[in-house]
Order: C-alpha cells, then sequence, then structure tokens
C-alpha cells in the first residue's frame, strides 16, 4: 500500500467531480485551507498549560442534600 498510481489518483477526482460538481470543490477546499491556518495560528499563539486544577466534585442536587441530612440525624431509642 503505497502512493496511489496517477491513474487511481484520476479516477478519485473523476467521481469527487461527479459526486460534489466542479464549483463546489473549490469552495470545499477553499474551507479546509482557512481552517487549517486558523488551527496554525491558534497553535502558535496559544500560551503554555497552566498546572491542572484539583477536580471538584458535581454540586449535590436537593435530593441528595435532604437523604444525607436524614442519614445525619442520631435515631430516637424505641425504650
Amino acid at each position: 500500500m503505497g502512493i496511489p498510481a496517477p491513474t487511481e489518483l484520476i479516477l478519485i477526482l473523476l467521481i469527487l467531480v461527479v459526486a460534489f460538481g466542479g464549483k463546489k470543490i473549490p469552495e470545499i477546499m477553499g474551507s479546509i485551507g482557512q481552517g487549517i491556518k486558523i488551527f496554525k495560528k491558534s497553535m502558535e499563539s496559544e500560551e503554555p498549560h497552566a498546572p491542572p486544577q484539583e477536580a471538584q466534585p458535581p454540586p449535590r442536587s436537593p435530593a441528595e442534600e435532604a437523604r444525607t441530612h436524614q442519614q445525619d440525624e442520631p435515631k430516637a431509642d424505641p425504650k
């Protein structure tokens, strides 16, 4: 599996033209090029990453708070 032969490249190009139309292909390639430029700019201007912060548990729902509160209360002796 190496580089496709010229006839294979022509066949792939022909299928793309039939599938997307001749006018749509330059638009697609232009938007891909723009995306690559934006990605490169963001990689160059990116600051070093900050050290990771400690993960905090998600906030508890009111129902979970009530269950926890009920479990913490001492139970009365049945005597």
